[in-house]
Formats: structure tokens, sequence, C-alpha cells
């Protein structure tokens, strides 16, 4: 979909977050449950919604929980003008259903599009991965996320959508520790990201330490994108975008460390591994809920 924004009127920058197991992502498809499609739904009952308002920042396939993800919503000049941040985020939250949630609005200039991001993060729980070892050896791990920093070429790491440069540059990818120091998964950080890119990096990871991989097999896959190599793809349960720093937001929502004092191991046993899935949904969403509810009061 091509990005078309004003140049003259102001609009609001709208920070969201949605629990990804109830939606089938984030773009408005037919017939089925979206991230979108619930947003358009509630701008038409405040009786805000024109065609063209809504922009979502970043796509998110479905199964992808979202602590902090970004809209645009472009109002007409009377309502923009009577309104603040707090109104929006209150209209919106009066309407939505209790799996998505606005928890802080900024009015910006309405020439503000999604390139001046500064950084995308998600984090990744790899321990959602049956080959996940029981006691990682952190030194390796390190090694293995310390490949993909830099500007890589991602074909062998993404789903490569046609037109797409696969040239992508990431900040920073280092481990996620727990609250007690145990390795649980990575955390990933890039101005933009590629179709599937951070699943297949987890993936990637996850079969170094695991022993499936080694560290040459990984480097070869970015340094020769011509010869495909397949790594595999976690599972989208295990995914998290936990947040957008824009330009014009002053820092709204960064900093913040996930909590972990609640996350359980998982079992030794594979076929308890499965069960303990959906322990870890639960922990997941607990996390998130209580990011929310923090950022709203504070915004």
């Amino acid at each position: 979909m091509k990005e078309v924004f004003s140049l003259t009127r102001d609009c609001f920058l709208v920070a969201i977050g949605y629990h990804g197991k109830n939606f089938h992502g984030s773009q408005i498809q037919p017939k089925v449950r979206t991230v979108q499609g619930t947003l358009i739904d509630a701008l038409k009952e405040i009786g805000w919604w024109s065609e063209g308002c809504l922009w979502i920042f970043s796509r998110t396939d479905s199964g992808v929980s979202v602590r902090m993800n970004l809209i645009r919503l472009e109002l007409p000049d009377g309502i923009t003008n009577s309104i603040d941040g707090y109104s929006v985020v209150r209209a919106l939250n009066d309407r939505l259903p209790d799996d998505i949630v606005a928890w802080g609005a900024r009015k910006v200039s309405s020439i503000t599009s999604s390139r001046p991001i500064i950084s995308r993060k998600y984090f990744y729980r790899c321990e959602v991965m049956k080959n996940w070892p029981q006691d990682v050896d952190i030194n390796l791990l390190e090694e293995a996320c310390k490949i993909f920093v830099g500007r890589h070429n991602f074909t062998n790491l993404c789903r490569l959508e046609e037109g797409k440069d696969p040239m992508r540059s990431v900040i920073n990818c280092e481990p996620w520790l727990d609250h007690s120091g145990r390795p649980i998964g990575i955390s990933v950080k890039a101005e933009s990201f590629l179709w599937n890119q951070v699943r297949r990096m987890a993936s990637a990871i996850t079969g170094v330490v695991s022993g499936e991989f080694e560290l040459e097999l990984v480097a070869n896959a970015l340094k020769n994108p011509q010869t495909p190599i397949d790594m595999g793809m976690g599972a989208s349960i295990g995914l998290l975008l936990w947040e957008i720093e824009h330009i014009s937001l002053e820092g709204l929502g960064i900093g913040s460390t996930p909590d972990t004092k609640f996350f359980s191991k998982p079992p030794l046993s594979i076929r308890h591994h499965k069960i303990w899935m959906n322990l870890n949904s639960l922990e997941m969403s607990t996390m998130i809920n209580s990011e929310w509810i923090k950022e709203i009061d504070l915004s």
C-alpha cells in the first residue's frame, strides 16, 4: 500500500499495542479479524473515520504480539485543533476491545511519515523452540548474535518480497536475559526489517547454541546470499515488537526493559514443551499488559 499524507495538516501519532494471537496480522484482510480492521471499526464508532486517515507504521504477522506499534491518524482540522493526545487515547480505548490498546499519542506535523523512524526493537523468546538448550553457552550465544550486527544481505534470512532491497543494517543483536541472568532469547534493533527476518535470525542463532549449526554457516548465509541456506524460522508466538523510536515522539515509550520475574523455565521433556507453550503465551501477555498500564499512567 502506498503511503499518502498531507503536507500541511497536523495529525496524531498514536502508540498502540495488541495481543497477536487474536489477530490475523496487522494489515486489513477480507473476512478475518485484523488490527487495522479493528481500529477502523473504533474510528467509525467515534465518527473519526475517513478513507486514508489511518496508517500503521510496522506490519506484523498473525500471532506476533506488540508492546508498541505506531499509527498515524489524520482527522479533520476542526477535530485535530480541538483535542489533545490524551483525548485520542481515551476515545480509542473506550471503543477498542481489551486485546488492543492505545497508550500514548502526540500531535505532530502531518508531513511526519514512517521515514523519520530511528529504530525498531524486537525481542524473540527462543525458549519457544524445542531445541533451545536448558544450559546455554552465553559466550557462544553472544558470538552468534554479533554475526548479524552491521549491514548485510538478508536474502537467506527473510521472506523477500518482490522489489524489496535485501540489504538491512542491524544496530545491535544481543542475548535476552531474564531477571536472574538466564538466556531466554535475543533482542534485535534496526531501522527496518524484512518479512520474517527476526524469526529466521532467531532460528539460526538457536541452531548455533544447540549445536545444530556452526557459526561459519550463519556467517556464510549472509556473505553468500546467492547460495540458498535454510536454517528454519521460529514460531510467531515467540516474537514481540517492543518499541519504535520516532524522531517526532521525543522518547515516548523508549527505554523500558521487559519484566521477566514471573517467566518460567521450559520443561526438559519435549512432550511437556507443548503444554508449556500455553504458559509462555500467558507470561508474554501478562508482561505486555503490565507495560501498557505503566505507559498509560506515565503519558
